[in-house]
């Protein structure tokens, strides 16, 4: 009869075995494998934010650098239509350009224009 309860045993045994060293090591490394992947998730969620907020804080001073432009650019406009205003209301009375020869044309183009179509830079084009 011992030999009948060993098969007993060892169907039992086939069904639920006892935690083996093997099975013991198994879960070590899953718990080993899963608080890895949780630290390098947490790192990529921490290095994902810090790049958003560097990249909040570039497009902040991109835009107050715009707005510095946009400034400079209002006030320049401004200070050409005064010389050019002044320049006008000069030439008529200017006795070097009366004793002068007339200029050509694109010298007094260029003179009274502030846009000067031969002028391709990415800078000057909207």
């Amino acid at each position: 009869m011992p030999h009948s309860s060993d098969s007993s045993d060892s169907s039992s045994f086939s069904q639920s075995p006892p935690p083996s060293k093997q099975d013991s090591s198994d879960d070590v490394r899953k718990v080993q494998r899963r608080e890895k992947n949780r630290i390098a998730a947490q790192k990529s969620r921490l290095r994902q934010t810090q790049k958003a907020d560097t990249l909040h804080l570039e497009s902040e001073d991109l835009e107050r650098q715009n707005a510095a432009l946009r400034r400079e650019i209002k006030q320049l406009t401004e200070e050409m239509k005064h010389f050019t205003s002044m320049l006008s209301s000069h030439e008529p009375l200017c006795s070097i350009l009366s004793a002068a020869p007339p200029p050509p044309p694109e010298v007094l183009y260029a003179t009274h224009s502030f846009h000067q179509p031969h002028i391709s830079s990415p800078c000057f084009q909207h």
